[in-house]
């Protein structure tokens, strides 16, 4: 007579390591950014007057409006945790929608600035550029790294956060593996899969001894609104991203906008 194994193997997740390195790349951007901000610190100590005017022909309202969207942006991605963690998976949708738009809309905040320079001919390496005191190159050679460098890591966090709202949209479900090496134990029997109403939905062929190894992998959807906020820490890694992203700006907006 042949037996029958029913299997219930949950998938094992390391929320903390996860978080341990985030926070460990999160670590490396801010010694990256923190470099360039010392070198600023020395050009500047060098050169005051020269980075006053230069800073002066940067638009004051463009780099206003920039930091309000981000500050808001920041806002919507904690609400957008905050909501996933009490279980209102629609409402987490919404404000990562709204973190996605504003994070667009200061990149093309950011791409209009660039333009105008650009129309004026100060690039890095333009002749208009290169026939100005050399504070002034170096204050927008420093604008242009800086501010590009940060507007990638908005571009590679709207990416990721575009990732994240698909994933948020197609979870909750559970995902569970079984890969047995004791394949004696299950010599002569079937596994059987059953629901919480024991109603059995999947069985396996009868394992015999020309079987040679086991893996059964199961992924299935449970209701809509209901979310485990477990499975949701790559969202909460996700945000620690984008406030850091946020946080580099605060301290980019004063040193090439507010200095005149």
């Amino acid at each position: 007579m042949n037996q029958t194994v029913t299997i219930a193997v949950e998938k094992h997740r390391d929320y903390i390591g996860s978080k341990i390195g985030m926070w460990l790349f999160l670590f490396t951007e801010i010694l990256l950014f923190g470099g360039m901000f010392l070198i600023y610190s020395v050009y500047r100590s060098v050169h005051p007057y020269d980075f006053h005017n230069a800073a002066r022909e940067l638009s004051l309202i463009i780099g206003t409006i920039n930091t309000l969207v981000l500050l808001t942006s920041s806002l919507t991605m904690a609400l957008s945790i905050s909501a996933i963690q009490k279980g209102n998976k629609k409402l987490s949708i919404i404000f990562l929608i709204l973190t996605i738009i504003l994070g667009i809309i200061f990149l093309v905040n950011k791409y209009f600035e660039w333009d105008t320079k650009f129309q004026h001919g100060i690039y890095p390496d333009s002749p208009g550029l290169l026939k100005r005191k050399e504070g002034e190159i170096l204050f927008y050679g420093l604008y242009f790294v800086m501010t590009g460098l940060h507007g990638l890591h908005v571009f590679a966090g709207v990416i990721l956060l575009s990732i994240m709202l698909i994933a948020v949209i197609k979870k909750p479900y559970t995902e569970f593996s079984l890969r047995s090496p004791h394949l004696e134990l299950f010599r002569g029997s079937r596994l059987a899969a059953y629901d919480k109403n024991r109603r059995e939905f999947w069985k396996s062929e009868l394992i015999d001894d020309y079987v040679k190894e086991i893996i059964v992998t199961f992924k299935y959807i449970l209701t809509k609104e209901k979310v485990n906020k477990a499975d949701f820490v790559q969202l909460e890694n996700s945000g620690l991203y984008w406030h850091l992203v946020d946080i580099i700006w605060i301290f980019l907006f004063p040193l090439f906008y507010l200095i005149t």
